[in-house]
């Protein structure tokens, strides 16, 4: 591995998604949406013009709803959608464009595409393309260094990626 900090953000990327292509791989369409609890659930629900519609609060809720790998799946692609926008230097779209695709394989597909994506994104950078400005790391938030933001996505897979690998063990399991 080269010593830059774009090798090393990619590092950590493409580590997070060798783990996260094990779940991928094994995931089945009843995972996507099986609610983990009896109640207080966020899930994904199709709206009358067929798409589908996050369950959303724009004040956390407390206690936080326990997410199905639909929510989960979805969360990841509305920030790296959102990411990507920055990386590129285009104003992040709007939480209410991303939705989800509706199944699981086209899930996959669509995380897949965003991962490639990604690669490709963070390819095209150089070490000092990490040091400007982007809008934020969300609605409300200060504007932050690139190189913050790369690191916040690598975060966020992560994150998104243990909830998901863990519903779906438990899922496996049962």
């Amino acid at each position: 591995m080269t010593s830059t900090r774009i090798a090393l953000l990619r590092w950590q990327s493409d580590l997070t998604w060798s783990l996260f292509e094990y779940h991928l791989d094994r995931l089945e369409e009843a995972d996507f949406l099986a609610e983990p609890a009896a109640s207080h659930v966020w899930t994904v629900r199709p709206a009358p013009d067929g798409t589908w519609v996050p369950d959303w609060a724009d004040v956390e809720p407390d206690p936080v709803p326990v997410p199905t790998i639909g929510w989960l799946s979805w969360h990841l692609g509305w920030w790296w959608s959102t990411a990507l926008d920055q990386v590129r230097g285009r104003v992040p779209r709007e939480r209410t464009e991303v939705t989800w695709p509706g199944d699981g394989a086209s899930t996959v597909a669509w995380l897949r595409g965003l991962h490639t994506e990604w690669n490709a994104a963070l390819d095209a950078l150089t070490d000092a393309d990490l040091d400007a400005e982007v809008p934020g790391l969300g609605p409300g938030s200060p504007p932050c260094p690139r190189a913050q933001l790369l690191a916040w996505a690598n975060a966020e897979l992560m994150k998104n990626v243990a909830e998901i690998g863990r519903a779906r063990l438990v899922r496996a399991a049962a």
